[in-house]
């Protein structure tokens, strides 16, 4: 196997590690919401055990980034396509950070019986989970023009959190004794939209990836 074609495959393996790492923590998103509407408390103690999973993906992309920069001495945009997938796996980790957060929310309510029915949260999570997929498509095949449209799903993204917000706060009054619950939910807002925003910045490193420009997709 000559230089280009074992640096190739190398770099391919380094972005299955993080496909694979992507799809944990997407369904690691999709579980913790799924415990939060089920209150189900068993699932969402079993989240936060297995986070350490993605601990371990994340190191070992790390260790075989490092491996490949020492080996193959790579230059410019060989380089790029590392040090961009290395900061995509600890956008990835934070992505998985917040469905640990989730599920600690879910277990801060308990079994109490929920203010309202969650309905618009899931679809909030929908939205950010799209733009996920498109970031990681966009990095794939190092499509600027898809990363760039990520920008406007997070403003649909930051409406919808702004509008969840809204409604909650006004719940304190008529369920004063619902406080913590109501915090809770706020918290899970924002941890879906800090999904958005992890979304938005791979959309960045794609942008950089490609075309060596650094640019704020959120200006």
């Amino acid at each position: 196997m000559n230089t280009r074609s074992h640096f190739d495959q190398n770099l391919k393996e380094l972005k299955d590690l993080l496909m694979e790492m992507a799809r944990i923590s997407e369904n690691a998103i999709k579980e913790s919401i799924n415990t939060l509407i089920h209150q189900d408390i068993e699932k969402a103690e079993e989240i936060i055990k297995n986070d350490t999973e993605i601990d371990v993906l994340e190191h070992e992309i790390n260790d075989k980034a490092i491996i490949l920069i020492a080996k193959e001495s790579p230059v410019a945009r060989d380089l790029r396509k590392i040090i961009v997938a290395l900061k995509i796996s600890s956008e990835v980790e934070r992505i998985a950070d917040n469905a640990v957060n989730i599920a600690k929310s879910t277990l801060h309510i308990g079994l109490e019986k929920h203010i309202k029915e969650i309905i618009d949260i899931p679809k909030m999570m929908d939205m950010a989970l799209d733009m996920l997929s498109n970031s990681l498509t966009a990095f794939l095949t190092e499509d600027a023009e898809l990363a760039k449209k990520c920008a406007k799903k997070d403003d649909q993204v930051d409406e919808m959190y702004g509008k969840l917000i809204r409604e909650l706060m006004g719940y304190i009054q008529q369920y004063p004794d619902k406080m913590n619950q109501i915090t809770q939910l706020s918290f899970v807002c924002r941890y879906i939209e800090r999904v958005a925003d992890h979304s938005t910045n791979i959309a960045e490193h794609v942008i950089y990836l490609v075309t060596g420009e650094r640019i704020d997709l959120n200006a």
